[in-house]
């Protein structure tokens, strides 16, 4: 059934022309719609509920697909938003690098046509979310594992720092190296340019953020950054087990009332880094 034109659709990022000799300003994109993925697999113990199951993951991604909408990678999205073609695309993203997201999460995106970002931690190649003290142990993408993933079409490799740590607690030393170590590890790991980074735990302050545009990063994911948010502390919605049709269509409709537009450059990450 097709879908009606929404006045309030976050995807919408069309703005009114600029009057006549008026000097011209940065884009500003309603908010965008990020959804924010963990683990896909078993959810029988999940303390953090950051797991979903592939049968729910499906379902939710078929929501989309039936309302018209197409999940992407950040890249993608921003870039297609900064061209005035973001109608549409929501940002589908996942946390941590866990090595299920290949055997449960890809076929799945695969079938709906999607892309995604899977942010990565390149100081744990094949170890374990050791930062949970509750567990469970999943293991991590190794660096095979993260190649594969960075050569297959949609799909975009971003950083999640090294470790695993609160940046807004690390010291000038152990934030360069979270921030641009990372980053420099991931380049040479994939041969590609690294355009994103995510904040463990989505917390982040100006320090943090002013720290990761200077490592030559074209944008930064957070969960809620208030009035930090911009292309380095994009806000997204977090999607999990219990997230059914009417809890989706909730989140989706108050995005545009709880988060804040987003002002984007005329390209936000660069063509070596999509």
């Amino acid at each position: 059934m097709p879908v009606a034109a929404d006045p309030t659709d976050p995807t919408d990022s069309t703005d009114p022309a600029p009057r006549t000799g008026t000097p011209p300003v940065v884009p500003r994109v309603a908010p965008l719609w990020v959804a924010m993925y963990h683990s896909v697999g078993d959810c029988s113990d999940d303390p953090y509920r950051i797991t979903v199951s592939p049968d729910r993951l499906d379902r939710q991604l078929g929501w989309l697909h039936r309302r018209g909408l197409r999940g992407v990678g950040m890249a993608d999205l921003l870039a297609a938003h900064a061209r005035g073609e973001g109608k549409g695309l929501v940002g589908l993203t996942f946390d941590d690098g866990y090595a299920d997201f290949t055997d449960h999460a890809l076929p799945i995106l695969r079938r709906w046509g999607f892309g995604a970002t899977v942010f990565v931690l390149p100081g744990r190649l094949g170890g374990t979310n050791e930062w949970d003290p509750l567990g469970p142990r999943k293991p991590l993408l190794s660096a095979d594992g993260i190649r594969r993933l960075a050569d297959t079409e949609g799909l975009e490799i971003a950083s999640h720092g090294l470790t695993h740590v609160d940046l807004t607690l690390a010291d000038d030393a152990l934030l360069g190296a979270e921030v641009g170590g990372s980053r420099a590890l991931l380049s040479e790991l994939t041969g590609r340019e690294v355009a994103g980074l995510c904040y463990p735990y989505g917390t982040v302050d100006q320090r943090v953020a002013d720290a990761v545009r200077a490592a030559g990063y074209g944008y930064a994911c957070a969960i809620d950054p208030g009035p930090l948010t911009g292309v380095f502390a994009l806000p997204r919605v977090h999607i999990g087990e219990n997230d059914t049709s009417w809890r989706l269509q909730l989140k989706y409709r108050l995005n545009r009332l709880r988060r804040r537009p987003v002002p984007l450059a005329a390209d936000p990450v660069t063509e070596e880094a999509r």
